[in-house]
């Protein structure tokens, strides 16, 4: 009989890419998932993982294996649902996946809420890209994603993923001190031609909103410097190194030489909460989105 736990850390190599990139998924260190595929490989006496150059590749047979996986995970899933929505409390693992500034920003506060509330429940957070939080989901490798979508680029809900609203996040138009749109009430999209650019990487959403957003009131975007982090960005604005469009979420109070100036209309983005059908009745999760829910409106 195949071990359901060697399965699992199949299953995240395959989603995630790499062994090291699993490990942190799932919470291991990366020797303790490549013991698992070892001893998948010896009680399935098949090559799972093949080096290639400084990695591994799963064979194709790993592939098969890993999409059977996935089948028996969800069907292991809808059984945990069963049993912790009969108990009528939220209890057993619980994995969370969430965009950066949601990290920091919103997700510590929540967390710690419901480990004083919920006991039996553990919950584990990963920060990951916001794009890929869907698809994780989707795949069955985290149980509850937190992204966000901005006006002009809707978040994509595949069949067999629910979702609910967390909030509006109203972001910023940070320059430096001294900056002419300093002395002004109200700047207007149509104002932000001939602006030298701080921004996320190609690929972000934030960065698809300001190339979107700029294109079509008729400007070429200058993206002189380009960061990961909100902070970074911010940093360099205050530096007078460009302007930028900075969420509120996660960025704290800006430093000496970064004004935020009133945008019209005021971009914004909105974080939801995504989950798979199949554990909507979870209680851990139906309370991990309430109390997500309540501690943004608490701090709005």
């Amino acid at each position: 009989m195949l071990d359901l736990a060697r399965l699992r850390a199949l299953h995240a190599v395959s989603v995630h890419g790499s062994v090291a990139a699993a490990a942190a998924a799932l919470g291991y260190t990366p020797s303790a998932v490549s013991q698992q595929i070892s001893k998948l490989e010896r009680e399935t006496r098949t090559t799972l993982l093949e080096r290639r150059g400084r990695g591994v590749a799963l064979t194709e047979e790993a592939h098969h294996l890993a999409d059977t996986a996935q089948e028996l995970l969800a069907i292991v899933e809808r059984a945990e649902t069963t049993l912790e929505e009969r108990r009528g409390q939220p209890g057993g693992l619980l994995t969370v996946a969430a965009f950066a500034s949601a990290a920091r920003g919103l997700l510590p506060e929540v967390l710690a809420d419901l480990a004083r509330r919920y006991p039996a429940l553990d919950v584990r957070l990963t920060e990951v890209d916001p794009h890929l939080s869907v698809e994780l989901v989707a795949r069955g490798v985290t149980d509850l994603a937190v992204a966000h979508d901005w006006d002009i680029a809707p978040l994509p809900a595949p069949e067999g993923i629910e979702q609910a609203v967390i909030g509006d996040d109203l972001c910023d138009l940070v320059v430096p001190a001294g900056h002419p749109f300093t002395t002004r009430r109200v700047i207007r999209r149509s104002d932000l031609g001939g602006e030298r650019w701080v921004c996320q990487p190609p690929g972000r959403v934030c960065h698809d909103w300001l190339v979107r957003t700029l294109r079509t009131a008729g400007f070429e975007p200058d993206v002189a410097h380009v960061a990961e982090e909100n902070h970074t960005i911010v940093a360099l604005v205050a530096a007078g190194l460009g302007v930028a469009v900075v969420p509120r979420l996660g960025t704290g109070a800006l430093p000496p030489g970064a004004v935020a100036v009133p945008l019209e209309p005021g971009p914004v983005r909105r974080l939801y909460a995504l989950w798979r059908t199949g554990a909507a009745r979870r209680p851990a999760i139906t309370e991990a989105v309430r109390t997500l829910q309540e501690h943004w409106a608490s701090h709005r």
